[in-house]
C-alpha cells in the first residue's frame, strides 16, 4: 500500500520533469527561450490537451514559492542603503507607471463594453506585470545590476506593494459589508513589516551563528528555508505578497556574513520551483474557454497590450529614458502577471465579478505571459543597438598580471597615463577596456588592451582579479566605478583597490566603500595648473611645492571631515579669500 502511494506521487513528478526536459531544450534550440518552453510543456500535460493534470491551480500555488525564492535572492544582493537610494524610482517611476496604466486600461475596458467596476478590476489585474517572467529574463541577460535592470526591479517592487490597496478596493466594492476595509487593513501590514525588520536587525545573525555551531550543512539549509518561507508567510497573513516578505528578508540578510552560504543553499530550490511555476501557468490556460470567448479574449489581449505599452512608454520618457530604452521597457512590462490571479479570485469571492469573467480575464493574463518571450525576441531583433565592430579586438581570456587596470581610455587620458608609471618599471599589467575603438587605437601604438566589461563578475575573474595584487579602476563612469569596487571588495578581498573618482562626493563614497586609494580625476591637474600660475608670478619651484603640499593636506582633512559629517563639513580648511599672511613670501621678479 505504501509503495502504491509513493508510485502515485512519483508518477506526476516524472511527467512534470519529462515535459520540462523535452520542451525547454527544444524551445531554446528554436531560439524561443526557456519560459515559453515551460508554458508549452505545461499546456501539453494540462487539462486542455492530454489531461494528465486536472487541477493546475494546486500546482500553481505550490510553485509560487519559486517566485518567493527568486525575490529573496534579489533581496540578498540589495544592501539597505542601496534600496533606500532606489526610493525615488520605486515611488516615482513605479507609481507613475502603475497609476497611468491603470487609468488607461480601465478606459480600454469601458470601450469594449465592460461596466466601470469590472473594467477597473480587469485593468488593475493587467497592470501587475509578471515578476517571474521579467526577473527570469533579466537574470538570463545579466541585466539585473544595470541601470535599466534596477529600474525594472523598482517598478516590480511598487507593483508588489500595490496588492494591498487593490485588494482593499476589491473588498470595498464587494457585496458583503463585513469585508469592508478598516484601519486594520493598513495597520496590520505596517506592523508586519516593522516586525520583520526588527527580527532581521536583531535576531537573524545570532540565529545563523547558532546554526553554524552545529557544523552541519543541512541545518543551515533548513534555517535559510525557514527564514525565507517564514517571512513570506508573515507578509501573506498580513495582506502583503509572499514575494515582498521574501525580498525584505533577503535585504536584511544582505549584510550578513552568512549570505553566500544562504544563497548557495536557496538557489537550487529557486530554479526548480520557478520552472514548476511556468509549467503550472501553461496548465492553467483553458483552451475551451478561449475557444468559446475567443473574440472577447483576443480583443482584450491586443487592446490591453497596446494601451499598457503606451502608458509604459510615456512614463519612461517622462522619467528621462531614451526612446530605445522606453521601447525595451515596453517589451518587458507589456503583460499581466501572476498576482492578477489573486486579485481576480478576491473579486469573485466578493461578488465583484463572476466566474465567467474571471475565466476570460485569467486567460488574457496567461496568454499575455505566453507571448512575452515572442515580444522580447522581436524587440531583440528590431531594437538592437548596432554592435561596434570587433575587428582587431581580442576578448578577455584568462589574463594574468600583477596589476589589473580597468579602463585604459584614449591617449592622453587618465588610464593611459597612469599605466606609464607601472610599465616603465616593468610591472606586469593586464589592461581591459569596453570600447573597441579605444582598444584598436591603443594597438596602433603597441599596447595590448583586451575587450571586457569590468562591471561583470565573470569578466573580472577572466581578467585575473583573483590573482592580481592590485586593481586600478580608471573608468569615467561613477556608477560603473562603484559597481567594480563593490565586486572586487566582495569577491577578491586580497586585491588592493585604487580608484579614479568623478568628483568630491564620489571620493567620499569610495572611501566609505573601503578603497585603498582614490583620487579625483581633476585634482592633480588642477594643482599643477595653479602651481604654474604661482611660478608665473615669480615663486620658486620649492615654494610652489610647499603650497601644493599644504593644499593636499587641507583637502585630505576636509574629505575625512565630510566622510564623517556632510558636504558642508571641514569648510574651515578652505581658502575662500586672500590670507593676511601668505604661506610663503612670493619672490619678486627681477
Amino acid at each position: 500500500m505504501a509503495e502504491a502511494g509513493i508510485a502515485q506521487m512519483v508518477g506526476p513528478v516524472i511527467v512534470l520533469l519529462g515535459s520540462a526536459v523535452v520542451a525547454v531544450p527544444l524551445f531554446r534550440r528554436l531560439g524561443l527561450g526557456s519560459v515559453l518552453g515551460y508554458f508549452a510543456g505545461g499546456l501539453l500535460v494540462g487539462p486542455s490537451v492530454l489531461g494528465i493534470f486536472t487541477e493546475p491551480s494546486t500546482i500553481l500555488h505550490i510553485s509560487e514559492l519559486g517566485v518567493v525564492m527568486f525575490l529573496f535572492l534579489i533581496g540578498v544582493e540589495m544592501r539597505p542603503r542601496k534600496l533606500w537610494g532606489m526610493r525615488g524610482q520605486i515611488f516615482g517611476l513605479g507609481l507613475g507607471q502603475v497609476l497611468l496604466c491603470m487609468a488607461l486600461l480601465t478606459g480600454a475596458g469601458l470601450l469594449l463594453g465592460l461596466d466601470p467596476v469590472t473594467a477597473f478590476i480587469a485593468g488593475a489585474g493587467f497592470v501587475l506585470s509578471s515578476t517571474a517572467v521579467i526577473m527570469s529574463v533579466l537574470q538570463e541577460r545579466g541585466d539585473i545590476a544595470s541601470a535599466q535592470g534596477q529600474q525594472a526591479v523598482s517598478i516590480l517592487l511598487l507593483e508588489d506593494l500595490m496588492i494591498v490597496p487593490l485588494l482593499a478596493v476589491v473588498a470595498f466594492l464587494g457585496a458583503s459589508g463585513e469585508t469592508q476595509p478598516g484601519l486594520l487593513t493598513v495597520l496590520v501590514p505596517l506592523g508586519a513589516v516593522a516586525l520583520l525588520i526588527g527580527a532581521g536587525v536583531w535576531l537573524l545573525d545570532p540565529f545563523f551563528a547558532l546554526l553554524a555551531r552545529a557544523r552541519t550543512t543541512e541545518v543551515l539549509t533548513a534555517g535559510a528555508l525557514l527564514v525565507v518561507l517564514g517571512s513570506a508567510l508573515l507578509m501573506q497573513q498580513a495582506g502583503l505578497s509572499m514575494a515582498m516578505g521574501a525580498f525584505l528578508a533577503g535585504v536584511l540578510l544582505s549584510g550578513s556574513g552568512y549570505r553566500h552560504q544562504i544563497e548557495t543553499d536557496v538557489e537550487p530550490f529557486k530554479g526548480l520551483l520557478m520552472g514548476l511555476f511556468f509549467l503550472a501557468v501553461g496548465m492553467s490556460l483553458d483552451l475551451r474557454a478561449v475557444a468559446q470567448d475567443w473574440v472577447m479574449i483576443l480583443g482584450l489581449l491586443v487592446l490591453y497590450i497596446l494601451v499598457k505599452s503606451l502608458g509604459i512608454f510615456a512614463v519612461a520618457r517622462l522619467f528621462g529614458a531614451s526612446p530605445l530604452q522606453g521601447l525595451r521597457r515596453v517589451s518587458l512590462f507589456a503583460q499581466g502577471g501572476e498576482f492578477a490571479f489573486v486579485l481576480y479570485a478576491a473579486a469573485v469571492s466578493g461578488g465583484v465579478i463572476d466566474a465567467a469573467e474571471n475565466a476570460i480575464f485569467s486567460s488574457v493574463i496567461i496568454l499575455s505571459m505566453a507571448v512575452t518571450p515572442l515580444v522580447l525576441l522581436a524587440a531583440d531583433r528590431w531594437l538592437a543597438v548596432e554592435a561596434p565592430s570587433m575587428d582587431g579586438v581580442e576578448p578577455v581570456d584568462c589574463l594574468k598580471g600583477r596589476v589589473l587596470m580597468i579602463g585604459f581610455g584614449r591617449f592622453g587620458r587618465f588610464g593611459q597615463i597612469a599605466s606609464q608609471m607601472l610599465l616603465a618599471q616593468g610591472v606586469d599589467v593586464a589592461l581591459i577596456d569596453n570600447d573597441p575603438d579605444r582598444i584598436r587605437e591603443a594597438r596602433r601604438f603597441g599596447f595590448t588592451v583586451y575587450y571586457g566589461d569590468g562591471t561583470r563578475l565573470d569578466i573580472l575573474r577572466q581578467s585575473g582579479a583573483g590573482t592580481s595584487d592590485m586593481v586600478l579602476v580608471c573608468v569615467d563612469d561613477p556608477k560603473a566605478t562603484d559597481r567594480i569596487v563593490g565586486l572586487v571588495a566582495e569577491h577578491f578581498p586580497s586585491s588592493r583597490v585604487l580608484a579614479r573618482s568623478y568628483d568630491r562626493g564620489h571620493s567620499i563614497r569610495l572611501r566609505q566603500m573601503g578603497v585603498d586609494f582614490e583620487i579625483r580625476e581633476t585634482f592633480e591637474s588642477a594643482l599643477a595648473f595653479g602651481g604654474a600660475g604661482l611660478r608665473s608670478l615669480g615663486m620658486t619651484a620649492f615654494d610652489v611645492a610647499e603650497v601644493e603640499e599644504d593644499i593636499r593636506r587641507r583637502d585630505i582633512e576636509r574629505l575625512e571631515a565630510q566622510a564623517q559629517g556632510n558636504l558642508m563639513s571641514g569648510r574651515d580648511s578652505l581658502h575662500v579669500e586672500p590670507r593676511p599672511e601668505p604661506l610663503v613670501t612670493p619672490r619678486q621678479r627681477a
